[in-house]
């Protein structure tokens, strides 16, 4: 039975208010058997008010219900990964199909010629696609490949998108680098997004070293104009492979990506996330000389680019094409345009209307909208994150982001600007006590990648 959510506004939060008791408990028991608690660092307990992290039962469209009964509004979904929805039926049913019909062979099955005539359909500026788990495979194979084609040992990655990969070339980078050996992430350099100067000023400095250039090709604001077309050139000019990580634009930006929707095309892209709706399939795909490498049909050294057990998996190749032909025929990024639109507007309106449109602030694209929580001096607060979320969690909505899923309905927005609004009231009373700690009910919210737990 669904529990009913409400966020007091009056007075500072009390022990009554909220609790999640068995979500409680089965945190405490993942974390002795789970390191972290969670197989995804940014679904830690640790990215939630203390003692408020819910532990998903089930969800079913754009809701999710936790193991205490409470019913949420879900937004950023599986890590912006179910953009169709839990559960959606197209989806469920391609994946029923094929597992009654085996989930993987000795050798390839029929699915796979299927599912790669279907995404090089969907993505006409790749020529040839292989298919894996999850996305760091798909870039670090892209990397792996950019070094066997031009022979160099380099990664330039831009500076200013959060994530690649798990694997060494890009964790090294980061606060979160131990156990990598320094000579690793040496080989690893940065150049900001929209400055095509700095970023030639990179490979003069290490001309002939880098081997490829890798970005998302868009983030929170669209590129400047001309700047991917510039890096094109730039590419080319220096002898080293363009790749676009796709994982979140593909499907978000257009049904062929970023690089469908603005018309420059990379050599390498990777694509992942709304691909499966949840199942777990990303993509690699690029030129044919490139990609071919990695075949059998050339005369060259091989590269080892992509080899996995379940690469293939035929239940989740099913949910890739079905996830594709439902983009295509209910033009679901368009969906997701004007859902995001419109929680963008009341999520502005709410929080301009309590005073606080300087400090609660909605970027992105409207389609994968993202919020700052900004403390009195008007920079990121992670405790005023921590009040935002916990009067969110408390109001029955389950935002890490504003990320929307096509299966949220008017109503579901509408619900969500009702309780943003109640959480901006209190949000205008800690500022105006300069110290939100006693709305905070715990630590705060900790950012992902840090060096010490």
């Amino acid at each position: 039975m669904d529990t009913e959510h409400t966020a007091g506004t009056e007075s500072p939060v009390s022990t009554e208010e909220f609790l999640l008791p068995r979500s409680r408990e089965a945190n405490e028991r993942l974390h002795a058997m789970v390191p972290g608690g969670a197989h995804t660092y940014a679904k830690g307990d640790d990215q939630y008010p203390e003692n408020l992290a819910p532990v998903i039962s089930h969800g079913q469209g754009a809701h999710v219900w936790d193991i205490d009964g409470n019913r949420y509004i879900e937004y950023g979904s599986g890590l912006r990964s179910v953009s169709l929805g839990h559960a959606h039926p197209r989806v469920i049913e391609a994946v029923r199909r094929e597992i009654d019909r085996g989930s993987n062979f000795v050798r390839p099955s029929f699915v796979e010629v299927e599912a790669a005539e279907r995404f090089l359909a969907t993505v006409p500026t790749a020529e040839m696609v292989k298919f894996t788990k999850n996305g760091s495979d798909a870039t670090t194979a892209a990397v792996r490949l950019a070094r066997a084609a031009t022979g160099r040992p380099r990664v330039a990655i831009c500076g200013d998108h959060p994530f690649f990969s798990v694997d060494d070339w890009f964790i090294g980078t980061t606060p979160m680098s131990a156990g990598i050996p320094a000579s690793t992430t040496e080989l690893t350099v940065a150049f900001p997004y929209g400055d095509l100067a700095a970023t030639e000023d990179l490979l003069t400095r290490y001309r002939g070293e880098v081997a490829c250039l890798i970005l998302e090709p868009a983030g929170h604001t669209e590129p400047p104009p001309g700047y991917l077309a510039g890096l094109r050139e730039l590419a080319d000019r220096h002898g080293c492979v363009l790749v676009f990580d796709e994982m979140i634009t593909g499907f978000r930006w257009s049904e062929a990506g970023a690089q469908g929707l603005y018309g420059v095309v990379p050599d390498l892209s990777t694509f992942g996330k709304a691909l499966g709706n949840g199942f777990a399939v990303s993509a690699l795909a690029g030129r044919r000389d490139l990609m071919e490498r990695g075949g059998l049909r050339h005369s060259g050294e091989r590269v080892f680019l992509l080899s996995t057990t379940h690469g293939a998996e035929t239940h989740s190749l099913a949910a890739a094409m079905a996830v594709q032909a439902t983009y295509v025929e209910e033009g679901v990024t368009a969906r997701l345009h004007a859902l995001g639109e419109r929680l963008a507007a009341g999520v502005r309106d709410a929080a301009a209307g309590m005073g606080v449109g300087e400090h609660i602030v909605v970027r992105g694209r409207a389609s994968n909208l993202v919020f700052a929580t900004l403390g009195e001096n008007g920079q990121p607060s992670q405790e005023y994150r921590t009040l935002f979320l916990r009067r969110l969690l408390a109001g029955g909505v389950l935002a890490p982001s504003f990320v929307v899923s096509s299966a949220l309905s008017d109503a579901d927005i509408d619900r969500t600007v009702d309780v943003v609004a109640q959480a901006c009231a209190v949000y205008r009373k800690a500022l105006d006590a300069t110290d939100p700690t006693p709305w905070l009910g715990g630590r705060p919210v900790k950012p992902v990648f840090r060096r010490l737990a």
